[in-house]
């Protein structure tokens, strides 16, 4: 035999494994593209998708824009991810079997927006969703639990909703339930990571001392012989908001300093305060 048509069967051989191969398996499989059972178990959950009207209510609730930029945690399918970007919004999925990633790609090309949605094989617990301005998840108390100091330490602000479970202390800033045939995890919940003010701050002459529990804070303002409690003490994001006497302040939180406006029956006027103790 001559070499060069010695090659061209040893080429052709190959490509007749390959495609019997590829018909053995194809047979094997049915010929279908991998589909999720709901209740398959999962790294640390189940899976459950969320339902559409509860992922339409989540978003909303998190007041998703163009501008924003989304991460689910455990996206599964995708169905959380794809439905934000249909908003406008570019988002990012987060999932530990790559079965449902491939999935996910698949669905937002189908959906049309492929180019605006990622999905990425990862542990939730090991990744990096410092830049996201919302998070979504549907995860289990416990779970949510693990991920709240995490989630503490994001940029005041950003916003958090889960269907269904809570983080125990940490109260929703707002609650939702969506109403009709949906009979179980009908509910969003939304948290607004607030800015850390726990510590010592100097506002003009005085001494505000602030103690802050989550989105709650209290604390007296004053001089050290005459300190005044605060009440109504409240942070949304970085937003804050405390009343002395008749003497109602907002403002922001900057790091290190924070500013604003107070009024009173007496008149109004700017007020600024600078962190003076560690939090």
């Amino acid at each position: 035999m001559r070499p060069h048509v010695g090659r061209r069967w040893a080429v052709s051989l190959c490509m007749l494994l390959l495609a019997t191969t590829a018909a053995v398996a194809s047979a094997q499989s049915g010929g279908k593209e991998y589909a999720p059972t709901e209740g398959q178990p999962g790294k640390d959950v189940i899976w459950l998708p969320s339902r559409e009207t509860v992922v339409d209510k989540m978003l909303g609730l998190a007041r998703v824009t163009p501008q924003d930029y989304l991460i689910d945690l455990g996206s599964g399918d995708g169905r959380l991810v794809i439905a934000a970007a249909k908003r406008g919004a570019r988002a990012l999925g987060i999932e530990y079997n790559p079965d449902l990633v491939e999935l996910s790609k698949r669905n937002a090309a189908t959906e049309g927006v492929a180019g605006a949605t990622q999905f990425v094989r990862a542990d939730i617990f090991e990744s990096d969703f410092s830049q996201a301005s919302v998070i979504t998840m549907f995860l289990l108390p416990e779970l949510n639990l693990k991920l709240r100091p995490k989630l503490l330490q994001l940029k005041p602000g950003t916003r958090v909703v889960s269907n269904t479970f809570a983080m125990a202390e940490w109260m929703p800033d707002e609650t939702a339930e969506v109403r009709g045939e949906c009979a179980t995890y009908c509910t969003a919940l939304l948290w607004i990571v607030p800015a850390g003010v726990d510590g010592e701050w100097r506002l003009g002459p005085s001494q505000l001392m602030l103690s802050q529990d989550f989105q709650t804070i209290s604390g007296t303002l004053g001089p050290e012989d005459k300190r005044v409690p605060i009440r109504d003490g409240k942070l949304v994001g970085d937003r804050i908001a405390f009343a002395v006497d008749d003497v109602t302040y907002t403002g922001r939180v900057q790091g290190n300093v924070m500013q604003g406006e107070f009024r009173s029956p007496r008149g109004a006027g700017a007020w600024s305060a600078s962190r003076v103790g560690p939090r």
